[in-house]
């Protein structure tokens, strides 16, 4: 069994900071001591000297699209691709998606899914199953579901030209049956219908910059006051995903104020671009949905960030090569996302962190301990506990770097952050205790990734 003593780092969980060793042995931590006695250190132990860098729990992307089909191609990051520039970026752990295939059930759609993930990745997921029509008998399904380790569903208030749109009354039964079992419901957010209203009085020629025009913030507002009062009427949680405007935060600022749980997702694209990206020559580069908005909606989300506002910072990795993007420059046939797992924790640190915002500990939360919590991974994820997945990462605070398209590891060949400098820079990534990156080498290829079950979402989650 391999052992490894990680000795005079600074440890940071979400609540605090502390300096001590930390062994690990085998998949797990073992002990966390603020000195380990030289006889509790087994015989061949490796030690790493962590003086001057920083121990964090393993980062949790809790929103990614690795190999996903769509529109007839293929996004460009694979499985493994995927996993190699996760692990640059200090992701130990990512929750991806299912579609829901509508001629089976939902338990297999999910099954599909964790068996190809299962065969390919080289770090650990968990997974969220979609949910895009009302099953025969859906709590039987969702009980499938539930059994096999998913227990969260997403679902969308747009997109019912390719399906995906369930009528409000089916979203209500759709609601009320998770409520039943216990499950979680995450919420892409835009009224379909008001969407339809504004195209029908659009008289452009769907350039890249209309992107935004086309799909405003106020329909963003609308779907998360509709989302809300069902969350309401139900007497439960919902999850919004990367929440994109100053509209849409302010409508959950009003539905927490009455008493609904609205817990809420943004990301570093939202944060840190606005929409002038969609008027550079390589403007579709910058198209997923929602739309860049304006330089206020960054702030105001930056705001909200600090003030604890913001439970989760995800990516929505979604990677098209450049080729892939611009392939179109109709705002409407332009393949939508764009990547970001790898530059996320770097980012968030170099604003809130390096800046004083905030503590590492405060982003420890944002970036990993949140989401193991709300979505039932904790605390085998997202803590450094002695018991759980020796899942952690070696962070220089310190370290000054530019991102470019050349030294980011998405097969999509650019990041829409390049030429950014940054304050803050992984150094090892540890999955379950085995190196599987640092100092620019990847080292996962032989490491097998594990599909991680969820318990009863929320159980552990306090705002």
């Amino acid at each position: 069994m391999n052992s490894i003593l990680i000795r005079n780092g600074m440890l940071f969980d979400s609540v605090k900071s502390y300096k001590a060793d930390m062994l690990v042995q085998g998949e797990k931590i073992v002990a966390i001591e603020k000195e380990i006695s030289v006889d509790l250190i087994p015989s061949g132990c490796e030690i790493i000297d962590a003086d001057g860098l920083c121990v964090l729990p393993g980062i949790i992307d809790a929103h990614t699209h690795y190999h996903l089909v769509s529109r007839g191609t293929t996004t460009a990051d694979s499985f493994e691709e995927g996993s190699k520039l996760a692990a640059f970026g200090g992701v130990t752990t990512v929750i991806d998606f299912a579609d829901h295939d509508k001629s089976t059930t939902l338990a297999d759609s999910a099954h599909k899914r964790i068996d190809a993930m299962s065969a390919k990745m080289h770090i650990d997921f968990a997974l969220h199953q979609g949910i895009y029509g009302l099953p025969r008998d859906i709590d039987r399904e969702l009980e499938e579901l539930s059994g096999i380790g998913v227990r969260v569903v997403k679902i969308f208030t747009t997109y019912k030209n390719v399906g995906y749109l369930m009528p409000s009354e089916t979203l209500r039964e759709v609601f009320s049956a998770c409520k039943r079992h216990n499950m979680l419901v995450c919420v892409h957010c835009e009224d379909d219908d008001y969407l339809e209203q504004v195209a029908s009085q659009y008289d452009g020629d769907f350039s890249v910059r209309d992107h935004a025009v086309l799909r405003p913030s106020e329909a963003e507002k609308r779907a998360v006051d509709f989302i809300g009062s069902l969350a309401r009427e139900c007497q439960m949680s919902v999850y919004i995903v990367h929440l994109s405007s100053e509209k849409g935060l302010n409508s959950v600022r009003s539905l927490r104020k009455d008493g609904v749980d609205i817990i809420v997702e943004t990301t570093p694209h939202y944060l840190f671009l606005d929409k002038s990206r969609l008027l550079t020559e390589n403007g579709s580069m910058y198209v997923m949905t929602p739309p860049l908005r304006e330089k206020a909606d960054n702030i105001a989300l930056q705001d909200a960030l600090i003030a604890r506002e913001i439970d989760v910072v995800a990516t929505d990795h979604c990677a098209f090569t450049k080729e892939q993007k611009l392939s179109s420059s109709d705002c409407r046939t332009i393949y939508p996302g764009i990547p970001g797992t790898e530059e996320m924790v770097s980012l968030v640190h170099n604003f809130a962190v390096a800046s004083s915002r905030m503590n590492l500990s405060q982003m420890v939360a944002l970036l990993s301990t949140n989401p193991a919590k709300i979505f039932g991974l904790y605390p085998r994820k997202g803590s450094l506990e002695p018991g759980t997945d020796a899942d952690f990462i070696l962070f220089d605070p310190e370290h000054i770097w530019t991102i470019d398209d050349e030294n980011i590891h998405s097969a999509s060949h650019y990041s829409v952050y390049s030429g950014e400098q940054v304050v803050g820079k992984v150094v090892m990534t540890y999955l379950r205790g085995q190196l599987i990156a640092g100092d620019d080498v990847y080292l996962g290829k032989s490491v097998k990734g594990r599909f991680v079950k969820s318990d009863i979402p929320l159980e552990h989650y306090r705002r």
